[in-house]
């Protein structure tokens, strides 16, 4: 038996480059911006529940 062939970096390189193609520039850090709570906060999709929504729900089966 024949032992196996390692890839160079290089080769590694472009086989990434084939399967996923050109990365987005890098952020650099002068860039980058602090969070604001808004973006932390969960999403505001649907109103909160009403008092006893939950088990009125669970017994609706909903």
């Amino acid at each position: 038996m024949t032992e196996r062939e390692s890839f160079t970096d290089e080769e590694y390189a472009f086989l990434r480059h084939v399967r996923f193609g050109e990365l987005p520039p890098r952020v650099r850090p002068e860039d980058r911006v602090a969070e604001t709570e808004a973006e932390t906060d969960p999403r505001r999709d649907r109103p909160e529940p009403a008092v006893g929504q939950y088990e009125r729900d669970l017994r609706a089966g909903g």
